[in-house]
């Protein structure tokens, strides 16, 4: 019986894998998928708040946060699908000069992209977002197009699309091992057997690095916790995303918006991070976020929370994802260390992973890969993590 050869295998179905299986199987290509879990998305991707911007501070994530928008946006019209996309925007505000001066010294990069994000001052922003509490209040950036859509229903629209034009996915099953010949990937093992393949993608999230060690390589990822919380359905009143990255007690900034059905979805960056696996739950998270987001927006105060979660965001040591191919094994390319921005990476990256198994690269995507190589010294700062 002769053994089915897959022209790529992806290690993971969640915020990048699945995408990056849509856009193969979309190009006339017969992946596999393999994922632990028992269905897709349901690894790092079911944390995910659903925030979707392009107004990031390198130039490699606005790329392909656009066309991650663009994918997003027209996803409905397109193929059928509802994700609940809501174009609500993003907005950055500021209450001290501090964070004043940053945002505006970014605006300059992201304008160069050609970005529609402006700062508004004290009263404009008002206009946009009326419930902020005014005192102190010295403006902020908006940008009106970016925007949200529900993870899970997401995963679920890539995992049929994907499906119905000809990806293969294995859940329940762990990988293994990459099996190697002559410096150059031939296939997968896992739990349950082995695959032909010459292309393998590492699209594991918080256990990318352990997959890759299976290639004898290694990746700079280490996951660390984030805790999120979403409160009962009220009626519209919030718009974009609203992002405080002033600093305090226990946490680096914090962010939430109103998602399309009606509830506020709401997540804390802790500080200093917090290391590791354990995605239990923590009887100070709610607390210190409730605090800092009704003092805020004082109209918070009476809206019931209906449930916490914890995620893992898989960090690397500059806050930039590692994509690309590698010299040490032919084959084999890395799609990991989102930082938490897996979700809103996901379709910009899964096209261009795509457009790397065909080799068809455009100097925009060798531009990305450069900027976010397995192989550059780690040294920047993501200003926007």
């Amino acid at each position: 019986m002769k053994t089915k050869v897959y022209d790529a295998i992806i290690i993971g179905a969640g915020s990048v894998g699945l995408p990056t299986a849509f856009f193969l199987a979309q190009a006339g290509l017969k992946p596999l998928i393999i994922d632990q879990f028992a269905s897709p998305g349901q690894g790092s991707n079911k944390a995910a708040i659903g925030g979707i911007r392009a107004t990031h501070s390198a130039p490699s994530k606005i790329r392909l946060c656009i066309e991650s928008i663009r994918t997003f946006s027209t996803w409905q019209e397109t193929y059928g699908d509802d994700i609940e996309w809501y174009r609500g925007g993003y907005s950055f505000v500021a209450y001290r000069e501090r964070e004043e001066r940053i945002l505006k010294d970014l605006l300059k990069i992201q304008q160069a992209y050609g970005l529609d994000i402006h700062w508004l001052d004290r009263d404009e922003l008002l206009e946009v977002i009326p419930d902020l509490n005014p005192d102190d209040l010295l403006g902020g950036t908006y940008s009106p197009r970016d925007g949200s859509a529900s993870p899970m229903l997401s995963a679920h629209a890539f995992y049929i699309q994907a499906r119905e034009r000809g990806a293969e996915f294995h859940f329940r099953e762990r990988v293994t091992g990459i099996i190697r010949r002559r410096g150059r990937v031939v296939g997968v093992r896992t739990d349950q057997g082995g695959y032909a393949t010459e292309m393998v993608i590492n699209a594991a999230g918080p256990w990318a690095r352990s997959v890759a060690q299976m290639a004898g390589l290694d990746a700079p990822v280490a996951p660390d916790s984030h805790e999120a919380g979403i409160t009962e359905p009220v009626s519209r009143f919030l718009k974009p995303m609203v992002v405080d990255i002033r600093p305090a007690e226990g946490s680096k900034n914090y962010y939430f918006y109103q998602h399309n059905p009606g509830p506020i979805v709401f997540c804390i960056t802790p500080e200093p991070p917090i290391v590791g696996t354990d995605r239990r739950e923590t009887s100070v998270f709610l607390p210190m976020i409730a605090r800092r987001m009704v003092d805020l927006m004082p109209k918070l105060s009476n809206i019931k929370v209906r449930r916490t979660w914890r995620g893992l965001y898989p960090m690397t040591p500059d806050g930039f994802p590692i994509v690309g191919r590698v010299e040490e094994l032919e084959g084999y390319i890395h799609a990991v260390g989102m930082c938490g921005q897996g979700y809103m990476l996901g379709p910009g990256l899964g096209a261009l992973l795509s457009r790397m198994v065909r080799d068809a690269l455009t100097p925009e995507d060798r531009q990305i890969l450069e900027e976010l190589s397995p192989y550059r010294e780690f040294s920047a700062e993501e200003k926007l993590k």
